[in-house]
């Protein structure tokens, strides 16, 4: 029960609830003037930001579900608690993440998507199918996440207008972030998802992604 509450409080301060990051955000020194940017980059500065701030919902959603499997027993075996912490630490740092996209948003005078109660559904229920099918697939789930979202913000650095220096630089901290619970998972046991499992992951996030652009 009180793993349920967990993840019913987790989702309201995800959804409606200012998320507070732990770390600083990592834009550019305050004594440093900030380009300014045109009407047209910063609309797209905007819209991409809006993506990202879409993917560290589903982040919340993933790993509070992923946490909340591994302390379901499952076939007389006890909760998994060490799974757990592991996975809630990792969300915690996607808080941060989300603090860091929401209020740059809020800077450049863009919206977060209207459809983030779908988005973080969606996502809650991906990340508890793969909690319940065990330690290794959960993890490797992680993984291949964490590789798609490094993947993606990569690209997200080629389209960031070269003046918005603020973005880029959060962009890079996530990046860096992503990786390394990549590679934290993958050293806990996280096992290779097959090829078909991988692709409907890809397929899923550019569904998610060109909406959340606009929406």
């Amino acid at each position: 029960m009180d793993a349920l509450l967990n993840a019913a409080d987790s989702a309201l301060r995800t959804l409606f609830v200012t998320p507070r990051a732990s770390r600083e955000c990592p834009t550019l020194p305050e004594q440093t003037p900030a380009p300014t940017l045109t009407e047209e980059e910063r609309k797209l500065s905007g819209a991409l930001m809006r993506v990202n701030h879409v993917g560290e919902v589903c982040a919340q959603a993933l790993y509070t579900a992923q946490a909340l499997a591994a302390r379901w027993p499952r076939d007389g075996r006890p909760p998994r608690e060490a799974l757990a912490r592991q996975l809630e630490m990792a969300g915690r740092e996607e808080t941060d993440h989300l603090a860091w996209t929401q209020v740059r948003l809020d800077e450049l005078g863009a919206k977060p998507s209207l459809l983030n109660p779908l988005w973080y559904a969606g996502a809650f229920g991906l990340g508890l199918l793969a909690g319940r099918m065990g330690p290794g697939v959960s993890l490797g789930f992680v993984v291949e996440t964490e590789r798609q979202v490094e993947a993606h913000l990569a690209s997200h650095m080629d389209r960031l207008p070269a003046g918005d220096q603020a973005s880029r630089a959060i962009v890079a901290q996530m990046k860096d972030d992503e990786a390394r619970h990549a590679r934290d998972a993958q050293h806990a046991g996280g096992v290779e998802l097959p090829a078909p499992v991988k692709g409907l992951m890809r397929a899923a996030a550019r569904v998610m992604t060109t909406v959340a652009h606009r929406i």
